[in-house]
């Protein structure tokens, strides 16, 4: 039907172009087994979900959107060209060529040239010659492949689109009016087949939607577009950041020029030489021009012919720049500031030269070409026009810190990342120790930045909403200069703002809430745009290649370390923007992005010249599990319980398959009441109540902290007494109980909670400079990750007389070692042995393990392993 009406109706050509991507989108979607039927979902927000889950790669989806919203603006405009409509029918056979090789698993499919519609009686001259352009390809194509000795396959697809043309031309309209009487019957064959795709596909093997993934990702790195739809894809895009863009009727030869008060992309806009594929005007004067190819064309040496252009292009003087041109010592100086070249694909780091928006200032002759994953608002150009960085440079140079205000090392940094700055490196590192302040060194840094104009607004990003509070609190109260503090010098946008307001200088985010403002925003005017921040400081920056509980406490979800590197990435990508990162611990990872460190402070420097408290020698809570583990002999018989019914079932271990677990096992698959207890009293007894300071204790899970939360209440008030152990006294603070902001708050200011347990909620960036004694419930593999932990107690506490802090180690190993993971264990079991005594002695409730889900199974027999005593530390 698009086909049919693509010139003698353009608008229910296009409509019927989207209905075919709406109809293909739910079939991918039933396809994969996430095909909601309910049909409340629309379009785009399937879109959203299906790139979202990597069903659909990015470029494939921008193509579908493309389709979509010249459908949508068909619908509700009433409008539409029939070259409009011939680019939507291009797009969709792109579209069924992917499908077919993806989900034809035919993933060598060889489609032969585009067959055009039939001759339309009513178009445009340069519709009709695209036409014959496309007409040409076809009848050409058969003889070009039959010279090259080509495959029969291919022989007999080009023959085929050589038939298509006659049979065309012999077409009566009697069969198209019996084709669109079927398309009405056929809705509900459609939806009932929807439905029975999304079934066999709940029924079918994850395995096999990883296949179709993978299947999609090669398939959409060989997609096929023509530079007539890559300017359709860029006309999209350009829309969505600002920009008035049709590269069909927005053209100069069609009398498009400049006009105030409009922000327009000219297609085909005269040069010497030869014509720029878009010249962009804000208002009457032109910022810019654009290179579009082919989507197989790399795009870095596309920019310098935009260069070309941008030295020959024809602008009469009320066109022009003020500032320009610019020279460089060039014969032929540059006659606008800017240039970019691209072939539409979307930015994908592994692929830098074949995707993305290639940008270069021509302004400066240091400037370098670099890649940016979306297009400057005119707002955003007009921003970087607007920055002097030959002025911000020397006013940073002058003026010099004042006396007392910041520890010298901090200078030191700050001079460092400046100098850096202006060298001209836009990826910069800072290592210095937890508990060294960071954090205000950052707000220096901002404060001087922002005073001299270098930067036009900074984003601070946090990992953690606990972060990004921390720091709004920092901004209010720490005094920069005349009595003064930093947000009451300049605005700071706090966590909960989407989009920065145009006075905001500052804003505080999570790396989470960027993501779903960015990816998951489906209107683009509330989406910010890659010009909003041109400074982000990284706050804890290892934290986006950790692994860590603190992950699930976000806004959107990620299933694994891979989607958060690359939600990491993408955030620090998609905006043009100088990196200034810090942490206390850089890892290789952390230095393969920002570089290796412009400043170097650690912890032992900052302990010589008294700015961290030294700790003493760790304490070891050793008890028999420690020493001696956990084992069951094969051919054991053991009890099964099923926790939820209580019935019980006999078990018999296989003979040759013995149970073995030791400490890294405890951590995640061992339960052991007697254990945790004696780790109770022992910080009952070490810890006592009425001693200055409070005591962080990290345990293995969530669960787990429960458990050492009432058994070091019942420890405490058993060695003290209950009239010494008030409530909320010992408190967890994990991400999964309730407004854990305000108890890290109380736990920073408050006298109680005293002692607090977290899993990985506190592990990092949080600052209590009163916490004297850190405990070790939990095996730590992790180096960063455990110098981060001990980054928790090392600040300076004078008020509370603190000169040095504690480390208690229940779990006998050091921090990295590796345990035995069990044989044929099976997630998420527990057992325990039915005995009164455990296979450590002195456990008398037993201990549980892993053997499968719900269930526990108790030792008939009464052996015991290790020592009786259940006080021995």
């Amino acid at each position: 039907m698009a086909e049919r009406f693509f010139a003698e109706d353009a608008n229910t050509s296009l409509i019927k172009s989207r209905q075919f991507g709406e109809y293909m989108v739910k079939e991918i979607a039933a396809l994969s087994g996430v095909y909601n039927a309910t049909g409340r979902e629309t379009t785009h927000d399937l879109l959203r979900r299906l790139a979202t889950q990597q069903v659909l790669p990015r470029e494939v989806a921008d193509i579908f959107h493309a389709v979509r919203k010249a459908g949508n603006k068909a619908n509700h405009d009433f409008g539409g060209s029939s070259a409009e409509a011939l680019s939507a029918l291009k797009f969709c056979r792109a579209l069924g060529v992917w499908y077919r090789r993806t989900y034809g698993r035919d993933p060598n499919f060889k489609p032969g040239p585009f067959v055009p519609p039939r001759s339309p009686q009513e178009v445009d001259q340069a519709t009709q010659s695209e036409l014959d352009i496309l007409r040409r390809q076809v009848q050409e194509a058969e003889t070009k492949l039959a010279a090259a000795h080509a495959s029969a396959e291919e022989l007999a697809n080009a023959r085929a689109a050589a038939e298509e043309l006659a049979r065309q031309r012999a077409e009566e309209s009697a069969v198209w009016e019996k084709t669109a009487l079927d398309l009405e019957t056929d809705q509900a064959d459609i939806a009932r087949n929807l439905e029975e795709l999304q079934k066999q596909a709940e029924a079918q093997p994850q395995q096999l939607q990883l296949e179709f993934k993978q299947a999609g990702l090669q398939a959409a790195s060989r997609l096929e577009l023509d530079e007539r739809q890559t300017r359709r894809l860029i006309d999209v895009q350009l829309v969505d950041a600002g920009w008035e863009a049709d590269s069909g009727t927005l053209v100069h030869q069609k009398g498009a020029r400049p006009e105030e008060g409009r922000n327009l992309a000219i297609a085909e806009w005269p040069s010497e030489g030869g014509r720029a594929d878009y010249a962009l005007f804000i208002g009457l004067t032109c910022v810019g021009v654009i290179e579009a190819k082919r989507e197989s064309v790399d795009v870095p040496s596309t920019l310098n012919q935009a260069e070309r252009y941008a030295r020959t292009i024809e602008l009469p003087l009320e066109h022009r720049h003020s500032d320009g041109p610019w020279k460089h010592g060039l014969a032929d100086p540059f006659r606008v500031p800017f240039v970019f070249a691209t072939n539409g694909r979307p930015f994908v780091r592994q692929w830098q030269t074949k995707s993305g928006i290639w940008f270069c200032d021509l302004r400066r002759n240091t400037n370098h070409p670099r890649p940016l994953t979306a297009w400057f608002s005119p707002k955003d150009l007009l921003d970087i026009l607007e920055t002097d960085l030959d002025a911000a440079a020397q006013g940073l140079a002058e003026e010099s810190f004042g006396k007392g205000k910041m520890r010298p090392y901090q200078e030191e940094a700050i001079a460092a990342i400046e100098d850096a700055i202006v060298a001209g490196q836009r990826e910069i590192l800072v290592s210095m120790a937890t508990g060294t302040g960071k954090t205000r060194t950052s707000i220096a840094l901002m404060y001087r930045l922002l005073k001299h104009k270098r930067f036009r607004r900074i984003l601070f990003l946090v990992d953690r909403k606990a972060l990004g509070k921390q720091t709004n609190d920092a901004l209010e109260t720490t005094e920069i200069e005349g009595m003064l503090n930093f947000a009451q010098i300049y605005k700071v946008a706090a966590l909960e703002k989407k989009v920065p307001e145009d006075e905001d200088q500052v804003q505080v985010a999570t790396v989470q809430s960027l993501i779903a403002r960015i990816l998951n925003e489906p209107d683009p005017a509330k989406r910010p745009t890659p010009g909003t921040f041109d400074c982000i400081i990284v706050d804890e920056a290892h934290r986006g290649y950790t692994l860590d509980a603190e992950l699930r406490e976000s806004d959107i979800g990620f299933r694994n370390l891979d989607d958060y590197q690359s939600a990491y990435r993408q955030i620090l990508d998609y905006f043009d923007a100088v990196r200034v990162a810090l942490t206390a611990t850089p890892a290789l990872h952390t230095r393969e992005i920002f570089g290796h460190p412009v400043f170097h402070y650690g912890y032992r420097q900052a302990v010589v010249e008294g700015y961290l408290n030294d700790h003493l020698p760790p304490k070891r809570i050793t008890t028999a599990l420690s020493e001696a583990g956990i084992h069951f002999d094969g051919g054991e018989e053991v009890e099964i319980i099923d926790r939820k019914t209580g019935q019980i079932d006999l078990f018999e271990l296989p003979d040759d398959v013995p149970l073995d677990y030791d400490l890294a096992d405890f951590n995640k698959r061992v339960y052991s009441e007697s254990f945790n207890r004696i780790v109770c009293r022992a910080i009952a007894t070490e810890i006592p109540p009425g001693k200055p300071g409070k005591t962080l204790i990290f345990a293995a899970r969530d669960a787990h902290a429960d458990d050492i939360v009432r058994l070091l209440i019942e420890e405490l008030q058993e060695e003290h007494g209950k009239d010494a152990v008030p409530h909320k006294m010992v408190t967890k603070i994990t991400g999964n109980v309730d407004k854990p902001d305000d108890l890290i708050l109380k736990f920073k200011n408050d006298p109680y909670p005293k002692y607090v347990v977290t899993v990985d909620l506190l592990t990092t960036g949080i600052d209590v400079p009163s916490i004297c004694n850190l405990v070790f419930v939990r095996r730590v593999k992790s180096r960063i990750l455990y110098d981060q932990m001990i980054g928790r107690a090392t600040r300076l506490c004078p008020e509370i007389g603190k000169e040095y802090f504690r480390i208690f180690d229940a779990l006998c190993r050091a921090a990295g070692d590796d345990g035995h993971a069990p044989r044929r264990r099976q997630a998420g079991c527990v057992a325990r042995p039915a005995c009164h005594r455990s296979r450590h002695g002195g456990n008398r409730r037993g201990q549980e393990l892993g053997r499968r889900p719900g269930y526990r199974a108790h030792a008939r027999n009464d052996k015991t392993n290790g020592c009786r005593n259940p006080r021995k530390f």
